[in-house]
């Protein structure tokens, strides 16, 4: 039986103009609910939000049941890597254009949220990449995506030579631009643009998709997700390193890039109906042509 929910937490893009009657009317409508309702610190101290309690993500965790993210899909991807270890479902809400994940519009948030919050949704697990990068044997830096890790070479360099092992077998030296190791989430970002296929989420595997390879027989390929991809730095200057939104520059020949599956998953809520097909035609206007 879905599970009817009692604490919501609220964060939003609170950069955004005009976000703070949104979130004033989202919060009101779901106290209204008989729901206990708490915001995402930065999201209060931003926006001046002082009417409810403003939480810690770890807080957040621990003590809310759900969260509703305002936004478009780059709020949502940032706050799922933060909850992810908690297993806190996810609703999102777009205040502009409709994502892949934040598939709820502003103006219908009423009529979605009401049978979601009462326990009447579709409930959807995407799988998130977790990695590193190793110097000299030495982890230098750790990094979560839900989309991808991208190594790219450097903005004087032409191009990254690459060696890739998966599952501790060498696959290919690659000469590119860069490389991108997605998840099935982030198959319609980058990897998408790189010339990637697009994976269903439910599919446990990961792209490999060069970035304008130096060599036309490289070609993006479908990867299980239980074996390490491993990149390591051979040539190149400047090369770096991006998990999701977070980067670390100047990468050295040698430095090492590890990427695996997370143990952690990120749980969306959908409006019961919710289709991943319906969510492609309307973002990649594949209805286009269609009577």
């Amino acid at each position: 039986m879905a599970k009817r929910f009692q604490h919501v937490a609220i964060v939003g893009k609170h950069q955004a103009q005009g976000i703070r009657p949104i979130l004033d009317e989202i919060a009101d409508f779901v106290m209204g609910l008989g729901l206990e309702v708490s915001l995402e610190r930065e999201t209060a101290l931003n926006t001046g939000m002082t009417g409810f309690e403003a939480l810690t993500t770890d807080e957040l965790g621990s003590q809310c049941d759900v969260a509703i993210v305002v936004g478009g899909d780059g709020t949502m991807l940032g706050f799922a890597r933060e909850m992810a270890r908690y297993g806190t479902p996810l609703v999102g809400i777009n205040q502009g254009r409709l994502g892949f994940v934040t598939d709820i519009s502003i103006e219908h948030f009423r009529d979605a949220l009401a049978p979601i919050l009462a326990g009447n949704y579709e409930v959807e697990h995407r799988a998130m990449l977790e990695g590193a990068v190793w110097r000299d044997g030495e982890n230098i830096f750790e990094g979560l995506a839900m989309n991808d890790v991208v190594v790219s070479r450097g903005a004087t360099a032409g191009m990254v030579e690459l060696r890739v092992d998966v599952a501790g077998e060498f696959m290919a030296n690659l000469r590119a631009d860069g490389v991108i190791v997605a998840s099935p989430t982030g198959s319609t970002a980058y990897a998408l643009s790189a010339g990637g296929p697009i994976l269903h989420p439910s599919i446990a595997g990961w792209l490999l998709v060069p970035i304008a390879s130096h060599t036309l027989s490289n070609r993006p390929i479908v990867l299980p997700d239980l074996g390490e991809v491993r990149l390591e730095i051979v040539a190149g200057r400047d090369a770096s390193v991006n998990f999701d939104m977070q980067s670390l520059a100047s990468l050295l020949h040698g430095d090492l890039i590890t990427v695996r599956r997370s143990a952690h998953r990120v749980c969306f809520l959908h409006p019961e109906g919710w289709s991943y097909y319906a969510t492609l035609r309307r973002k990649l206007r594949w209805y286009e042509g269609v009577s």
